[in-house]
């Protein structure tokens, strides 16, 4: 059977044949664009402001050029800015070492979009020029902290109809990561979440937001844990119960309720040594963390011996928990065009609403990475791209 995206391809309005498209090149040329970039890993002062980011060019068939109307911020910008998984993602970025250079500079941070498609390969069918998009561009590409950003077209959907794109900016890192976490890996959907309970840790971050929207949408009894001053935020997107870890010892308060189907963890740390015990035993309930050595082991111990450090981890801890009765895993972004139709249904439904906790103009990326790094926050950063600000 043919899915949307190919059915659309097929065919247009009034039944007529759709030509696949080669490049379209615009009347004025254009080489360069303003972009923030790094030059180096660091902090704060590594940021940089230029007009001259080369403007990006379509290499494969499937690959589209978006116009950036508003980019959202992740930790994993915050993470990347500092190093944090350089050897995994420079692996990726050139598996064969073709490139003429070793480095990845100048690095342009952002994996949020929504925008407008400006240009497309020529065997990209599902979109045309002037649709309206989002996506979540993977941490190994040129980030969307820019003019324009290329990205796959198995990596864009169409933009919820219901959003702006500052408000769909917001959505697409988080909602895919969580996406990835609780379907993909925890094997939770619309048809069998009903009823189970879950817990979500660190329910008011990215993540936790869309999390909680989520499984309750899918019909399940959330229970989420973040700070006091989040409860009414978590509450109203639909949690169940919602516990304060700050109001006392958070593991006594969480064995107190009834045991759990399924545990979302974006915390990580000690949380991992207790939180798998609230686990109904042997009845397929799983603990996902999102929190994981991966990225830090290949930094530290280079690409072969960090998978295999990774792989002897996981795989111990797996089979720890698996005698015990309850399943074991890792969890990570991944990029999905398909994925974010299933979002964007969701979203124009009413079933889940963007969190943003607070808007940046372009020129004001700098105070928006010290927001991120602040922590605490409740919802998503969200840079305004084409602001004149």
């Amino acid at each position: 059977m043919l899915s949307g995206r190919a059915l659309r391809g097929l065919a247009r309005p009034g039944g007529q044949q759709r030509q696949l498209r080669g490049l379209r090149v615009s009347p004025r040329a254009r080489s360069v664009m303003p972009s923030w970039v790094i030059d180096r890993y660091g902090g704060q002062d590594v940021l940089r402001f230029t007009r001259d980011m080369l403007f990006p060019i379509i290499h494969f068939p499937n690959e589209v050029i978006i116009k950036v109307h508003a980019a959202g911020l992740n930790p994993i910008d915050l993470s990347m800015r500092s190093g944090y998984g350089a050897t995994a993602l420079n692996m990726k970025r050139d598996p064969l070492k073709l490139k003429s250079t070793d480095t990845e500079f100048p690095l342009t941070l952002g994996r949020d979009v929504s925008g407008v498609i400006m240009e497309c390969g020529l065997n990209v069918s599902y979109f045309k020029p002037g649709d309206e998009v989002w996506a979540a561009v993977p941490p190994w590409k040129q980030g969307t902290l820019s003019e324009f950003v290329v990205a796959s077209g198995n990596e864009v959907s169409f933009k919820p109809k219901c959003l702006s794109h500052i408000e769909a900016a917001s959505l697409p890192y988080v909602g895919l990561t969580a996406w990835s976490a609780v379907n993909k890996v925890g094997g939770l959907n619309q048809s069998n979440c009903r009823g189970k309970r879950v817990l979500i840790l660190g329910a008011a971050g990215g993540v936790g937001t869309f999390a909680v929207q989520l499984v309750k949408a899918w019909g399940a009894h959330v229970t989420a844990v973040c700070s006091h001053d989040a409860n009414t935020l978590v509450r109203n997107l639909g949690a169940d119960d919602v516990i304060d870890y700050k109001s006392g010892n958070l593991e006594e308060q969480l064995k107190a309720l009834p045991l759990f189907d399924f545990i979302l963890d974006n915390v990580g740390g000690s949380t991992e040594k207790w939180a798998l015990n609230l686990l109904k035993k042997w009845s397929g309930a799983t603990y996902v963390t999102l929190v994981t050595p991966f990225l830090i082991n290949m930094d530290k111990l280079g690409v072969a011996d960090g998978m295999l450090q990774t792989g002897v981890t996981v795989g111990s801890k797996t089979v720890k928990h698996l005698f015990k009765g309850v399943h074991y895993r890792w969890a990570f972004f991944m990029p999905s065009g398909p994925s974010l139709d299933e979002i964007a249904a969701l979203v124009d439904s009413g079933k889940i609403q963007p969190v943003i906790d607070e808007v940046f103009s372009f020129s004001e990326v700098p105070k928006a990475f010290l927001k991120l790094e602040r922590g605490h926050a409740r919802g998503k950063t969200v840079i305004n791209v084409i602001s004149k600000k």
